[in-house]
């Protein structure tokens, strides 16, 4: 994996963490499908299981929160699987847009409807994953 990729820092934007269990979850599915795109267009490389869950505890710490390991790399695998139906199923300048949006909408005050749907889709998916049938 190239250098830039693997020490790339947090977007200054992180998810800003609901109120509930649920709600934290797609919002960490949502940033790591967020960041996995930007890193997967910028660099040509996909972020590991284990730097997904990586990235998600740093930013549950920024929050002083915290999820098990197995939980965040299930949230991480998910985030997968959303990133690369995306990337296979739009030509790259729509995922660019995409991404770009989707950067965008970690900031609550962005509206986007781009964000809006992926965030359904990101719940859909932990809907059919819930964590308890987590590996």
């Amino acid at each position: 994996m190239h250098e830039s990729a693997v020490t790339r820092k947090p977007p200054l934007n992180a998810p800003t963490l609901p109120s509930t269990e649920r709600g934290t979850h797609i919002a960490l599915i949502f940033a790591l499908v967020s960041e996995r795109l930007a890193i997967h267009y910028e660099h040509g490389v996909w972020l590991t299981e284990a730097q997904g869950a990586t990235l998600a505890a740093d930013w549950l710490a920024r929050s002083k929160s915290n999820l098990p390991l197995k939980l965040r790399k299930h949230l991480s695998v998910l985030s997968d699987q959303v990133a690369k139906q995306i990337v296979t199923t739009t030509s790259r300048e729509t995922g660019l847009i995409i991404s770009h949006e989707m950067q965008e909408s970690l900031d609550t005050r962005y509206e986007s409807e781009i964000g809006q749907s992926i965030m359904v889709e990101c719940e859909r998916m932990l809907d059919e994953h819930p964590p308890e049938h987590a590996a």
